[in-house]
């Protein structure tokens, strides 16, 4: 017998702030698209509708509605904004938009969202459903999530948070995050011509890329640093590293420095400066290894997307890495903070096509049986109702439905 449809059914709120474009917006709208329309009304919501997620929702065909929310808190910054103006101003208009829209669940997927819709959501009566995708030791996972969720899903097992000051354990849902093969999987070999072609290097030249937004995290200096042991180590294979990404908006702009980094290591042409790149899909064809030295990266976008294009991986053995590959299998994790650790991986998967296609297309098999968007979609499916069916409580609940300051009824 199959489950019974809702008639009308439950309307989830997918708030952002629609200021920048990353993985977690990709990977959100996957589920948005996904997700059973008899079952889920799902209803994307920015507050700046002339940023690059509007832009990319635009491309990609998805409506979304438009709600200025007024100045929102901005975790892990100097505040813009008082406290006490975002409780008597904004706290309050999210609020009356939450109600007045029918949303049963809002489901937050970043910092900003947790904290300036989680809370306004408690308060509007909302199931909240808050979306972990960062550091397992961030604040409002370990501090306010404890509070306000009804239900957590962490992209990873690494992401859990690790002191909740209140137990998550019976809310805590791991999910992967959803990918899907390419529409198009990018000729390799057209690829590979094209990319030599633009960086003027001889055909064959092997390429390794770095494809990441520029911010420590992500480690881009140590990319650099594992160039340049490469280079003095195994100057017969004249190999070049090609960086894809950018630091985002509001950050410090780390480029400048790397560029300085790379010419004290006297890399020279044997870095190159991409930029950001869409698709990147081609970018990640013509790549012969991609380099992943990221430190606490909960559950990384690209690796996944160049194992479904065949292209092995060499990563850190840290955060969710583990969690999606298997070591020498479907590509190879090196110990942490370690260039040295990458110089044999990579001179082994370039000097041995047999290695080289081994984990090329166990990677690629792997990748899709493991992570579809229709079975994370189905996942995500079984957590509303969970939040539907008994809400979490706490002390605190009994104040939620007092009337907010600056609001009337």
């Amino acid at each position: 017998m199959t489950e019974p449809v809702p008639i009308d059914p439950p309307r989830v709120c997918f708030p952002f702030t629609g200021g920048q474009l990353g993985g977690s917006h990709i990977s959100a709208l996957k589920l948005i698209q996904n997700l059973d329309p008899r079952r889920i009304r799902p209803v994307v919501v920015l507050q700046d509708s002339g940023g690059p997620l509007a832009a990319f929702l635009r491309e990609q065909g998805q409506p979304f509605v438009s709600f200025d929310a007024g100045e929102i808190l901005l975790p892990g910054r100097r505040r813009a904004l008082s406290l006490g103006a975002f409780i008597t101003r904004t706290l309050p208009n999210i609020r009356r938009f939450i109600r007045e829209g029918r949303f049963e669940i809002v489901h937050t997927n970043d910092a900003k969202t947790h904290v300036n819709w989680g809370v306004a959501a408690r308060l509007a009566g909302a199931r909240v459903v808050w979306h972990h995708r960062g550091d397992p030791d961030a604040m409002g996972a370990n501090w306010l999530a404890p509070l306000i969720a009804d239900q957590m899903i962490t992209v990873s097992r690494f992401a859990r948070p690790r002191r909740p000051i209140r137990s998550l354990e019976s809310r805590l849902s791991v999910i992967h995050s959803p990918f899907d093969k390419p529409a198009v999987i990018p000729d390799r070999e057209k690829a590979k011509a094209e990319l030599a072609a633009l960086l003027g290097v001889a055909p064959g030249t092997p390429v390794l890329s770095f494809v990441a937004n520029l911010v420590e995290r992500k480690r881009p200096f140590l990319f650099l640093e594992i160039l340049a042991r490469f280079r003095n180590q195994h100057p017969d294979i004249p190999a070049v590293g090609c960086v894809f990404g950018v630091s985002p908006a509001g950050r410090i702009d780390l480029e400048p420095a790397m560029r300085a980094r790379a010419a004290s290591l006297g890399l020279g042409e044997t870095v190159r400066f991409m930029g950001f790149r869409s698709p990147i899909e081609p970018y990640l064809a013509a790549t012969d290894i991609l380099l992943v030295p990221a430190m606490g990266e909960p559950f990384g976008r690209t690796l996944i997307e160049a194992m479904f294009l065949g292209t092995p991986v060499v990563a850190t053995r840290h955060g969710g890495n583990p969690e999606a590959i298997q070591n020498d299998h479907t590509g190879i994790l090196v110990e942490p903070e370690n260039a040295e650790a990458f110089v044999e991986p990579i001179a082994r998967l370039l000097a041995d096509p047999g290695t080289w296609m081994r984990i090329s297309r166990t990677a690629a098999v792997h990748v899709h049986s493991a992570f579809s968007s229709a079975h994370h979609a189905e996942q995500v499916e079984r957590v509303y109702d969970r939040a539907l069916r008994q809400r979490f409580r706490t002390r605190v609940d009994a104040k939620l439905s007092e009337r907010m300051p600056g609001e009337a009824y």
